[in-house]
C-alpha cells in the first residue's frame, strides 16, 4: 500500500478501517478498528513524547500494517512533517549528508542493526530526536550500543489490537530502565497464569488478553514480558521458555537463529535450534556450556535463511515446520 492509497482510506468518511495482524505467533487475521481509537492513540503517543506541531516524522515501515499506518495517522492528527521512503533495512541511506536529524522514527530491530552496520547511516540514526523500536526484542548487544545515544531511545510494547504500542521503556541514558512504563490512561493487570491484561478504554472498547508472560514492578504500573504463553516447549515434563532460551544464547552465537521444537517420542517436545550457515558443531558446543541441561537443544539445523514475518518478527510457526520437515 501507499501512502496515497492510505490517505484515500483514512479520508473516505467510513468510521472504521480494517487492518491485519502479521501473524508472528498464528494465522494473520483482520480486524475492523475505529478510526477516532486511532487518532487518540496517535495523542497518546505524541504527549507521551513531547512531539509538537511542525516536527518530522519519518515513515519507513509498511502500510500494510499497524505500526506503518500508525505513523501515518500519528502525522496527520498531531501536524508533523511526514518524510515517507521506501520500507527496506537501511531507510537512513536516503538521509546521508543531512545535517538535520529526524525528530521521530519507528524501525524494527533488524533496521537498527543494519543502519548501525554502515558508518554514515549510523551517524544519521544518532542524529534522531526520539527513535521507537518495536515490532521485536532488542537484543543486549544492540542495547548496550544504543546507551551512549545522545537522544532517546525506546523499545515498545503493544499489538495490532491496542493500535500499535501502548507501553515504552528507554533504553538510554540516566533514565533506562528494563520496564515498560504504560502511556497515560492504560493500565495493566496479570492473569491466574501471568500474562499480561491491558486495559485501555480509548482504544480497546473491552479489556485485552494476552499470551504474554509479565512480571509486575511493585509500584503495580510498570512491567516486564518474560515471553509467550505459546512459546513455551514442555520437553520431559520440563517447561522451556523459548524466548529465555534465546536471550542467554545472543552474547555467544553471532548468527541468525531462532528457538523452536519438535515432536520427540520419549520427550513429547524436543528443543531446537535454527541457525543460519555457521558451524552446528561450534553452535552444539556453545548451548553446551551457556545453557541449563534441560534447555539444552537436542537438534541443531543449518538453514539457508531463519524464518521472519514481513515486519520482522521471528516466525514461529514456519520455524516449527521446518524443524518438522528436517527431522522427518
Amino acid at each position: 500500500m501507499t501512502i496515497s492509497e492510505f490517505s484515500a482510506e483514512w479520508n473516505d468518511g467510513s468510521e472504521r478501517l480494517l487492518v491485519h495482524t502479521s501473524g508472528s505467533t498464528g494465522a494473520p487475521k483482520a480486524l475492523w478498528v475505529e478510526k477516532r481509537r486511532m487518532e487518540e492513540s496517535a495523542r497518546m503517543t505524541c504527549r507521551f513524547l513531547g512531539l509538537h506541531e511542525g516536527d518530522t516524522a519519518l515513515l519507513c515501515m509498511p502500510l500494510d500494517y499497524i505500526a506503518g499506518k500508525m505513523m501515518a495517522v500519528r502525522a496527520w492528527v498531531c501536524g508533523l512533517r511526514l518524510l515517507v521512503v521506501e520500507p527496506s533495512s537501511h531507510p537512513l541511506r536516503y538521509f546521508v549528508g543531512h545535517e538535520e536529524g529526524v525528530d521521530f522514527v519507528a524501525m524494527v530491530p533488524y533496521q537498527v542493526a543494519c543502519s548501525m552496520d554502515v558508518a554514515e547511516e549510523y551517524e544519521q540514526l544518532r542524529k534522531i530526536r526520539h527513535l521507537l523500536i518495536g515490532g521485536g526484542a532488542v537484543d543486549e548487544d544492540m542495547e548496550r550500543a544504543l546507551f551512549t545515544f545522545p537522544h532517546a531511545v525506546w523499545s515498545t510494547y503493544g499489538m495490532t489490537e491496542t493500535l500499535s504500542h501502548i507501553a515504552l521503556r528507554r533504553l538510554n541514558g540516566p533514565s533506562a530502565s528494563e520496564w515498560y512504563t504504560p502511556m497515560d490512561g492504560i493500565s495493566v493487570s496479570l492473569d491466574e497464569e501471568n500474562c499480561l491484561q491491558i486495559s485501555a478504554p480509548m482504544l480497546c472498547e473491552e479489556a485485552l488478553q494476552t499470551n504474554d508472560i509479565a512480571v509486575l514492578h511493585t509500584d503495580g504500573r510498570r512491567f516486564r514480558i518474560l515471553g509467550r504463553r505459546d512459546n513455551v516447549i514442555c520437553s520431559g515434563g520440563i517447561k522451556i521458555q523459548i524466548e529465555e532460551v534465546e536471550r542467554l544464547l545472543r552474547p555467544h552465537l553471532h548468527t541468525h537463529y531462532l528457538i523452536t521444537h519438535a515432536r520427540d517420542e520419549r520427550l513429547g517436545e524436543a528443543v531446537v535450534l535454527l541457525i543460519e550457515g555457521g558451524d552446528v558443531e561450534a553452535a552444539r558446543s556453545i548451548c553446551q556450556n551457556r545453557l541449563p541441561k534441560y534447555w539444552q537443544p537436542r537438534h541443531v539445523l543449518a538453514v539457508s535463511q531463519v524464518p521472519l514475518t514481513a515486519t520482522g518478527k521471528p516466525d514461529r510457526r514456519r520455524a516449527e515446520k521446518m524443524a518438522a520437515e528436517s527431522l522427518r
